[in-house]
């Protein structure tokens, strides 16, 4: 990697089934979340040639299996540091396993820590999990905004993510597909619900309130299986971005990730 490179990611994984994702700067390796098993996780590393040895820490969002699945495994395989914040580290420990206390460190909710030459801030969303946060990553002036898991986006939380190079933001469902689907009725609710997940159409309204000059790449994650389709959320997003004359394949572009496919490695 070139030094001047901010730094660099791949989104491993997204969906309902596992979600993880891997960032590399001049001096640390993380992951955020391990919603898979380790050696799924381990795979996709080796997709875009890298290897979990080399990982330094993992960041956690919240207690969900769908992003911690891995995260205990990987942890004492690979002594990998483990930071989430109080709540979350409640939630979750009975479910991963062992961790050895000096690899667990708590990173509260609104923070702001860093780690060698990364910058890593912390907010709070509204999903049904003990205390869920995500991340903004910052470095030589570049950021990249992890959101999937909020049933809303308040006007706070739009100022705290607004203006990144890139993004992975939360396309899950398509309201449609949701409401004439399989899904028992409690479930629809809560994923309708303001701790569940944004529609396809959420997620493309709230990026017409973030987007800058300087947002290059949007990533659609967390996209639903039962629920949605590649090729909708591809097109909502895009639709909705250009019924607000913001410049679709010109100053930005979309991009599309998958549950079990790693995407190209990508510089902010």
């Amino acid at each position: 990697m070139e030094q001047s490179d901010a730094f660099n990611i791949s989104i491993l994984a997204s969906g309902s089934t596992g979600n993880s994702l891997f960032i590399e700067s001049d001096k640390k390796k993380i992951l955020v979340d391990a919603g898979l098993s380790g050696k799924k996780i381990t795979s996709l590393l080796q997709e875009i040639d890298r290897r979990p040895e080399d990982l330094d820490a993992i960041f956690v969002t919240h207690e969900h299996r769908d992003h911690i699945h891995g995260v205990g495994v990987m942890a004492r395989k690979y002594h990998l540091d483990v930071y989430a914040n109080e709540k979350t580290w409640q939630a979750m420990d009975p479910m991963i396993g062992k961790v050895a206390n000096e690899q667990k460190y708590i990173f509260e909710m609104g923070k702001v820590m860093t780690l060698g030459d990364l910058d890593i801030e912390s907010f709070g969303v509204s999903h049904d999990a003990a205390m869920p946060q995500f991340y903004r990553f910052y470095k030589d002036g570049k950021s990249f905004v992890v959101l999937t898991d909020t049933g809303y986006c308040n006007d706070h939380l739009r100022g705290v993510i607004k203006g990144a190079d890139a993004y992975l933001m939360e396309s899950n469902h398509d309201l449609e597909m949701l409401r004439m689907g399989s899904y028992p009725w409690h479930l629809k609710q809560r994923i309708l619900g303001d701790k569940g997940h944004l529609s396809n159409d959420d997620g493309a309204l709230v990026m017409t309130d973030i987007l800058t000059d300087q947002t290059k790449r949007i990533y659609l994650g967390h996209r639903s299986q039962e629920n949605n389709l590649k090729e909708l959320a591809h097109l909502t997003m895009e639709n909705i971005l250009r019924e607000h004359d913001l410049g679709v394949g010109e100053a930005f572009q979309v991009f599309d990730t998958d549950p079990d496919k790693a995407t190209s490695i990508f510089s902010v």
